[in-house]
């Protein structure tokens, strides 16, 4: 990871509360399970971690997780000709400015969703990510939703892997002192996505 890419997630850190520990693009079940148990030695060791934080801290207990599985798709992106601006609140009522971006296809069980990216506003530029609700949500996932990191590539026609397996918690998902991105509606996928992380508290 280059020392800006580190400083963006950090940035977004602050603004999107959420930290993510990176993992290979390729999907494996020893390395979504390695990627796992690094991101709770961080979760559980790292200052910045919202099991740490000062004024409010929280017990830990690892992070929960579906077992991996294939829940990988690739797709090119469609760039809107004109990026919608858009406002998107968080759990505390606050807004935050960006643009819809572009979109991904996925096809599961012989129907085609779309995954709509998302150019946020940072103080140091922007930062692409993407976020969802699914059937899940609310019942074996966190009730907000699951996010998605999403780097952009250079060449127009890069083939994107989107891995579920990879969907994670923000912030507000273990601590109230953090607020966090509401999906619109229209991120709903009308899939029960059994893949990436459950819910932290009361879950099995």
């Amino acid at each position: 990871m280059t020392t800006q890419r580190f400083f963006r997630l950090v940035v977004a850190l602050f603004v999107f509360g959420t930290l993510v520990v990176q993992a290979d693009e390729a999907f494996s079940v020893e390395g979504t399970l390695a990627a796992r148990a690094e991101k709770d030695a961080m979760m559980r060791d790292n200052e910045n971690s919202p099991f740490n934080l000062e004024k409010h801290p929280v017990v830990f207990s690892p992070l929960k997780y579906f077992e991996p599985d294939a829940w990988v798709f690739q797709s090119k992106l469609t760039v809107l000709a004109e990026p919608e601006p858009i406002t998107i609140f968080d759990t505390k009522g606050r807004a935050r400015d960006g643009e819809l971006y572009g979109s991904l296809k996925i096809s599961r069980d012989g129907r085609t969703h779309l995954v709509r990216v998302y150019r946020m506003e940072i103080p140091d530029g922007h930062y692409f990510g993407i976020w969802f609700t699914d059937r899940t949500t609310g019942k074996e996932t966190y009730e907000v939703g699951r996010y998605l990191d999403f780097e952009r590539s250079a060449d127009p026609d890069h083939i994107y892997t989107l891995d579920f397996n990879l969907a994670y918690n923000p912030y507000c998902a273990y601590s109230p002192a953090y607020g966090c991105a509401i999906p619109p509606e229209e991120d709903f996928l009308d899939l029960a996505i059994t893949a990436g992380e459950k819910r932290w508290h009361d879950s099995e």
